[in-house]
């Protein structure tokens, strides 16, 4: 079975809505200050990867946007979870290179509205 480009940010984008509810719960039982900080960004963007998983057939910009948003997250959520769990970062400078992916994830995202896809031959 042939995995077409768009299903995996259908699956990030659960697999971020999963992972939301369990920085949650672990903040409020002890858990530190960054995954009450990774919480609500992995839960805002579950549901901007599901809506690109519908976006993503024959759009280049929704491509783009989701992989960049999808690198973008998992640096900067992994790299403050990290901290919590091992007391380390993922590398130097993950966060904001991670942050930085995400903003840029989004403005290609934002292009989508821009551009119109190609005519169905």
């Amino acid at each position: 079975m042939r995995l077409e480009p768009y299903r995996p940010f259908a699956l990030a984008g659960g697999l971020s809505g999963a992972a939301a509810l369990a920085a949650y719960a672990a903040s409020a039982h002890g858990g530190s200050a960054n995954l009450g900080t990774v919480a609500p960004i992995l839960l805002a963007h579950a549901p901007a990867l599901l809506v690109l998983a519908v976006l993503a057939p024959g759009r280049m910009a929704a491509w783009i946007g989701g992989w960049t948003t999808l690198a973008g997250l998992i640096l900067f959520a992994g790299d403050l979870v990290m901290r919590d769990i091992a007391g380390t970062r993922l590398f130097p400078y993950a966060a904001p290179l991670g942050g930085t992916l995400l903003i840029t994830g989004w403005l290609v995202i934002a292009l989508i509205g821009v551009l119109r896809p190609k005519a169905s031959s």
